[in-house]
């Protein structure tokens, strides 16, 4: 059973550890999110500010343990800016749905009480979006080995 385990671990690494600090940086996101709201930040600026912060977190993961990057010097300087360009394409992705589903539909529709789920709701939604095209980019833009 350990041995299969075991198996199982390597053969899917990348997506497994992908997942594990992927959730992390989702759990991030959503944390820093209500904490920011609470704290009266609007939803664009919440939004770009838990993003920055959870793309640096991301990066840190996914270079070291989910893709194992080993890139140096100018590649690794490629790297990076291919990471920040891609996150922030899913940046603007994040804030335009945050902005559209609670600033604007969800302050036309729902009642003052209902905003606070509605928001995690929408945070969420937001983040299942993120995270696969961050995957993405990831896989196929920014840690590719040459």
């Amino acid at each position: 059973m350990m041995d299969q385990l075991k198996g199982l671990w390597k053969k899917y690494y990348e997506q497994l550890t992908y997942l594990i600090f992927g959730g992390l940086a989702t759990l991030l996101n959503i944390v820093l999110a209500i904490v920011f709201r609470q704290i009266g930040l609007p939803t664009t600026v919440n939004t770009v500010l838990d993003n920055i912060i959870c793309i640096l977190f991301a990066y840190v993961t996914n270079r070291l343990w989910v893709f194992q990057s080993t890139s140096k010097g100018m590649d690794a300087l490629r790297e990076f800016g291919s990471f920040i360009g891609c996150r922030l394409g899913t940046m603007v992705m994040d804030v335009a749905i945050m902005w559209l589903g609670v600033d604007l539909l969800g302050k036309m529709l729902l009642p003052v009480q209902w905003q606070g789920v509605w928001f995690l709701l929408v945070k969420v939604v937001a983040q299942v979006l993120v995270i696969v095209f961050n995957y993405v980019f990831s896989k196929k833009i920014i840690f590719t080995q040459k």
